[in-house]
């Protein structure tokens, strides 16, 4: 492969790579303007209620779901910024991050959260990334993945206070568990590439 072949595949992932990430905020974003405009705010109530049979189809919903314009703005920074680093080395891996990060962070929400309560927004997807990043360096051993692992420490630790109780109307379990289920995809998918799978 020629320089300018590497170069040009470099420039069709960095484009696939915003078009994924970019095409994700985008729609939260007009569906938050949607939930606002036509809604008045209905849509919030297809998060996550613990402990409840309508609760569970939360956990497909709530990481699409945001509190209003300032809550999404919040998460919109740390989403492209996480999401990116998880995508840098392969597209699929964002993919499996998220799905599994969404399931184990719903699932834990509606299990421990307060009853009574609804959970709803990006930021256990966002957890879900940074114990990712974090653990995969521990997980791989390999020098690539724990620069990575470093830098993202260096850029981000301070999210680990995230998953400790804060004050109210902040879902420190969507964070705790969306830490757990990045930490858990980190394993599951350097299992499968040490034995082969991928």
């Amino acid at each position: 492969m020629t320089r300018n072949d590497s170069w040009r595949t470099i420039q069709e992932n960095l484009k696939m790579q915003a078009a994924i990430l970019g095409g994700f905020v985008a729609f939260l974003w007009l569906l938050e303007a949607v939930d606002w405009l036509i809604f008045r705010g209905q849509l919030d109530n297809w998060g996550v209620w613990p402990r409840t049979a309508v609760g569970l189809w939360g956990i497909l919903f709530a990481p699409l779901l945001h509190v209003g314009f300032g809550h999404l703005a919040a998460n919109t920074v740390p989403f492209l910024a996480l999401g990116w680093f998880v995508m840098v080395r392969r597209m699929s891996d964002f993919f499996m991050v998220t799905v599994v990060t969404a399931v184990v962070s719903g699932l834990g929400i509606w299990l421990i959260a307060p009853s009574g309560t609804v959970h709803l927004g990006a930021s256990g997807l966002i957890f879900g990334y940074f114990g990712f990043l974090l653990l995969r360096g521990y997980f791989e051993r390999s020098f690539s993945s724990i620069l990575w692992s470093i830098l993202v420490l260096f850029l981000y630790g301070g999210m680990i206070w995230g998953v400790l109780p804060q004050r109210y109307g902040i879902s420190w379990q969507s964070h705790l568990f969306g830490f757990i289920g990045g930490g858990l995809a980190a394993y599951w998918l350097t299992q499968r590439r040490v034995n082969g799978n991928l």
